[in-house]
């Protein structure tokens, strides 16, 4: 497509979460920060919280990418299903050979016997949950009883959940307090911000081979900021569109033409960003409004 054309070996901006273009961006280094002393810290739960397209099943595989080997990683995504179901999920992530119709007990039983096995070989466990937000409050009751599988001195295993901000609004629940209650750390992750927006966008290209600097120019990164609102699957989603645009008029750099096409043809990036504009027209036009009367009645009393 336009590989050739601005001389990439790959396409920059895929969607897939491949950690050859993570970005350590301040936000996601705190976030590391976080889960890396919190897990050598042998804290028992710890959560990261971030909007939709923030990039969090990016962070779960960097995160496990980081691991030391003497940690025994468990890593469950959608976990769509009962506290059977996570128990069994969990149970495989493990190695734990099981007959199908074991009941829940006697399971738990298996899982706490391989958890202190590793335990006696030096291993730490690590159970990384993604988009904990839809689990299943018996899930997350589930959760906290296997938080209690421990030692007389240490935790067996910890315990991280990854999830959208409904998450914080599931564990406000008056029944999952005492849950609540055990997560030792937990980081908010935040949009990119102008500057960061940038770096975000050359590190990529970097990743994806550009050695002729920035492709995209001012104007362009001062729309994809307004319309992406720093969130990174929408700049990825962005990007890739304003270069097939730029490719498609035969420019080597994404200029301003080329992003409010790719804004154009992302139907939940433009409807959102011209509502705004709408918005702000509206605003502006009543305060005009209400400025005109109250002339009008200051005048009236002179």
């Amino acid at each position: 497509m336009y590989l050739e054309h601005f001389d990439l070996d790959e396409f920059p901006f895929v969607l897939a979460p491949n950690t050859h273009y993570f970005c350590n961006l301040p936000s996601y280094h705190e976030a590391l920060n976080v889960l890396l002393l919190s897990l050598r810290g042998g804290e028992g739960f710890i959560k990261i919280v971030g909007e939709v397209g923030m990039g969090k099943t990016l962070l779960c595989r960097e995160l496990l990418n980081r691991l030391s080997d003497e940690c025994v990683t468990a890593y469950i995504t959608n976990p769509l299903f009962d506290y059977a179901g996570f128990q069994k999920a969990l149970a495989r992530e493990l190695a734990i050979r099981f007959n199908k119709k074991i009941d829940q007990q006697s399971l738990l039983n298996l899982i706490n016997k391989k958890l202190l096995r590793l335990h006696g070989m030096g291993k730490r466990v690590v159970v990384i949950v993604d988009e904990a937000q839809v689990l299943s409050n018996q899930c997350l009751e589930g959760l906290r009883l296997l938080s209690n599988l421990e030692t007389e001195s240490e935790k067996l295993l910890q315990i991280v959940l990854f999830g959208q901000p409904e998450l914080d609004t599931r564990l406000n629940q008056k029944n999952l307090r005492q849950l609540k209650q055990r997560i030792a750390f937990s980081y908010y992750l935040r949009p990119v911000d102008r500057l960061e927006l940038e770096d975000y966008i050359n590190h990529r290209l970097f990743k994806a081979g550009n050695k002729q600097g920035s492709l995209f120019v001012k104007k362009s990164l001062d729309l994809l900021f307004r319309a992406s609102h720093g969130i990174p699957r929408l700049i990825n989603v962005l990007c890739h569109k304003a270069l097939i645009a730029a490719y498609g008029r035969g420019k080597r750099k994404v200029d301003g033409k080329a992003m409010r096409l790719a804004i154009r043809d992302t139907d939940s990036v433009y409807v959102t960003m011209y509502r705004n504009y709408l918005l702000i027209a509206l605003t502006l036009f009543l305060l005009s409004v209400f400025a005109v009367e109250l002339y009008l009645i200051l005048r009236s009393r002179l």
